[in-house]
């Protein structure tokens, strides 16, 4: 079955002719006229039966309740497929999609028929949707895929814009001109399709940049980085666990593959979207780990806690989380198999103290983002809960819409579907329209119970604690796609590409005029890595002006060229890529400056040889 679903401010069609001569009898044909509905263009195919009527109808059903229509017109049309069913089993099946819609406002255009019709598109994102179904669609999983997994499609939920003054739009009546990437994000969370028709421009940068490349001997989604990109990885690893452990977390490091036949795991695996590496090991059935949550869930049924204690922090940088994500979907460093992702759970006595722990978690992801290089306007919130919780927490909710200071995605679940009541996350919308999830944070009202986790409250009675899911940054590697997706952007637009200075590589680059001041440089370059800068020089024996244009290539911020004159003078000649200028600058001064953009960072040396003339050429 082929559908063309359409959201309409209206449609007038007028039944003209018989095309066939099992048309549906209609008695002095006249124009029609329906507004505010679902339009359902519906060519039913050879091979449908029941199984795949009922399936479309919940599918509609489900993507009318998003966007809160309660009107329903199922237009059949043959020109969808090539492929019809016999006129006898499609009438059969409309009527049986029609009879099972009987709880909205459904009808039906004539089969049969030619018919003129005119319709009025809405403009909203969820507008316009397309959806093949098999009878093999809903049936077709890989091996141990999760109940969650296999029902996601199929929650019921309502989709809204909230805006930080905290009022409640549909999708449908929200002007979006000034919020592109948000109209972006609810198109590509209404479609679910995630598969990359074109590689997006980071790849072509990554490899340029020498960070990373597919590795084609390993599983796809599984990269190699280059010491260039081992770098700029172990530099914001290091940032986002220090910011955690500052905030309170307690670093901890669990194994990553665990038995699934565990009773725990069981449980836990079918209340989870994602889909696993799975291992036989002398008789076990093992998978990898999908997130940090069981291994710490298990470790925390060994505490012997008191409300006093909460909330109580754990956290662990997991290197590796696995993911046997479609293969479609992976595409350099946005979506991989095998990621490193900051994980941190709080441990809290009661849903007031979550709600105050999610604020506190909420400010520290927005302050993470912000020192990595990405900036509020660099991403757009989506949040969902369940109608419940929103009714209990409405203020709270609207609290964390005004943080984010933009309007906001609302997913409302009509009932609890998975183990959380409450998710909120940061999307980046790239330029092909596709959003990838950084911070995000959720309100687990299931596990503290599911893993026997106990904390003893003021009445010395045993509770089970309520758990909050923060990665305050997202997966490493794709705070790496961002930025270069961003230089990329920065590029396009004629912008100088770039990172933020206590990521780059290579920070100052010195070039000698010729071999006469090698020495110097040297000496020059040992009094400049001293004070924590990485400095590497150029020795090798090209023309100034080739190796300046490469150090520009490399996005290296600082350029000194030393020659006799450079010598002599008691101030540094200072190329600055950003600004495009030439300076003389005091050594403190120039110290001070590169202080200024790294102080509160991690640090590390150069992880290539500091002679240009000694590193290897990486063959992309």
């Amino acid at each position: 079955m082929r559908i063309l679903q359409l959201h309409c401010d209206s449609i007038e069609y007028t039944p003209t002719k018989k095309e066939i001569k099992s048309a549906e009898e209609i008695e002095n044909p006249q124009t029609q006229r329906l507004e505010e509905l679902v339009v359902a263009f519906v060519a039913i195919e050879d091979g449908d039966d029941s199984s795949v009527a009922l399936d479309a109808i919940s599918q509609i059903k489900n993507s009318m309740e998003k966007i809160g229509c309660k009107k329903l017109l199922l237009y059949p049309y043959a020109h969808l497929s090539s492929n019809l069913a016999k006129p006898s089993v499609a009438i059969a099946l409309l009527q049986e999609m029609e009879d099972t819609a009987s709880d909205l406002d459904v009808s039906h255009s004539p089969f049969g028929w030619t018919k003129s019709y005119k319709l009025q598109v809405k403009g909203h994102p969820l507008a316009e949707s397309s959806k093949v179904i098999t009878k093999d669609s809903s049936s077709k999983t890989e091996e141990l895929t999760s109940d969650a997994l296999k029902g996601e499609s199929k929650i019921r939920s309502i989709w809204k814009i909230m805006s930080p003054d905290g009022t409640m739009s549909n999708i449908g009546d929200f002007d979006f001109s000034n919020y592109k990437k948000l109209e972006s994000l609810a198109k590509y969370e209404s479609a679910k399709q995630r598969n990359v028709d074109e590689p997006p421009p980071h790849v072509a940068l990554m490899k340029k940049m020498g960070i990373a490349d597919y590795e084609p001997a390993s599983d796809s989604g599984n990269m190699r980085f280059y010491p260039n990109g081992r770098l700029i990885k172990s530099l914001i690893e290091r940032y986002v666990t220090d910011r955690v452990k500052e905030y309170g977390g307690y670093e901890v490091e669990t194994p990553i593959m665990y038995d699934s036949e565990h009773p725990s795991m069981v449980s836990y695996f079918n209340r989870f979207p994602a889909r696993q590496y799975n291992i036989d090991s002398e008789g076990k059935k093992l998978f990898l780990r999908f997130a940090a949550c069981f291994g710490q869930f298990l470790m925390a049924n060994q505490f012997q806690l008191s409300y006093k204690n909460l909330p109580y922090r754990l956290y662990e940088l997991t290197r590796y989380s696995f993911r046997r994500e479609q293969s479609g979907e992976l595409v350099g460093l946005r979506r991989l198999r095998a990621f490193t992702m900051p994980d941190c759970h709080a441990f809290c006595k009661d849903m007031e103290q979550a709600v105050d722990e999610i604020k506190t978690r909420f400010d520290l992801s927005q302050s993470v983002l912000s020192e990595l290089g990405i900036n509020e306007s660099d991403y757009d919130m989506a949040i969902r809960f369940t109608e419940d919780f929103y009714n209990e927490n409405k203020s709270s909710i609207e609290e964390l819409v005004k943080k984010h200071g933009k309007p906001v995605l609302v997913e409302m679940w009509k009932e609890k579907f998975f183990y959380f009541v409450l998710k909120w996350e940061f999307n980046f919308v790239d330029g092909l329209g596709k959003a990838s999830a950084l911070s995000t944070d959720q309100i687990d009202v299931e596990n503290g119970e599911r893993y026997g986790i106990e904390f003893v409250d003021e009445n010395n009675t045993a509770q089970h604690p309520i758990i909050l899911h923060n990665s305050p940054s997202g997966a490493i590697e794709r705070i790496i796609y961002v930025l270069l997706e961003k230089a990329a952007k920065d590029s396009k637009e004629g912008r100088k590409p770039q990172f933020p200075l206590w990521l780059a590589p290579t920070q100052v680059r010195i070039i000698p005029l010729n071999a006469e001041f090698n020495d110097y440089c040297k000496s020059l370059t040992e009094k400049i890595s001293i004070n924590n800068v990485r400095v590497d020089i150029d020795d090798r024996n090209e023309s100034i002006g080739k190796r300046i244009r490469e150090a520009e290539k490399e996005w290296i911020r600082y350029i000194l060229v030393i020659g006799e004159k450079e010598t002599n003078s008691q101030n540094l000649s200072i190329r600055d890529r950003h600004t495009g200028t030439v300076r003389e600058l005091s050594f403190d001064d120039f110290l001070n400056e590169i202080n200024e953009q790294t102080r509160g960072k991690p640090f590390t040396g150069l992880n290539l040889p500091k002679y240009l003339s000694k590193r290897p050429q990486l063959m992309v």
